[in-house]
């Protein structure tokens, strides 16, 4: 299977230092593989509502936001979750996005949870702190969504920067930019269970 990566940017604007760091690392990416951008804040989704007890779940509308997205999450080997660092998490555009999951793994006819199980999910995020561990929220946030789905976790690139285009300036994260999709995503594990 050729792969594709669906990169989610999550940022309320565009070019943050973010995105500026996924699209470094995409740069190393092969020729061949695919890639689709798509920006939480160009296609905003509307609030999610949690239906599952309530109502029958149909596929979203043709043409409609929650349409392209769920299209490009089945399509996608690879979703990169492009997201700054807000309050310590995900920014609340990503976070939607995922709440979205919720619904799709209802869907009928989708099986979205056994179409993503294997596929690879990694992280991207700038965080104007020099210790990263102030992200654990947002590493747990896309490493527990990932092992529940029996998804592959790549981990997070971490760069640093406040104003934009700071990150250009972190060299560290840069280099780890170069090699970040070339690893191999380990089977994500929730925290609690066995190595």
């Amino acid at each position: 299977m050729t792969r594709r990566f669906l990169f989610v940017l999550g940022s309320s604007r565009s070019e943050g230092n973010t995105e500026l760091l996924a699209r470094a690392a995409a740069e190393q990416l092969p020729e061949n593989v695919e890639q689709q951008w798509i920006s939480l804040a160009e296609h905003p989704l509307p609030d999610f509502v949690d239906l599952r007890r309530d109502s029958d779940h149909v596929r979203p509308a043709a043409g409609s936001t929650p349409a392209l997205l769920l299209d490009a999450t089945l399509a996608a080997t690879d979703i990169v979750i492009a997201s700054p660092l807000y309050w310590y998490s995900v920014s609340g555009f990503t976070k939607r996005y995922l709440d979205y999951w919720s619904g799709w793994l209802r869907t009928p006819g989708i099986d979205f949870k056994a179409t993503l199980a294997g596929r690879a999910l990694w992280g991207v995020t700038a965080l104007a702190h020099p210790e990263t561990e102030v992200a654990d929220p947002l590493v747990g946030t896309l490493n527990n969504s990932a092992a529940y789905l029996g998804m592959r976790f790549g981990g997070v690139l971490f760069g640093n920067g406040s104003r934009r285009g700071d990150v250009l300036n972190d060299t560290e994260a840069l280099a780890r930019a170069k090699t970040f999709f070339a690893q191999e995503a380990p089977l994500a594990r929730f925290p609690y269970e066995a190595d």
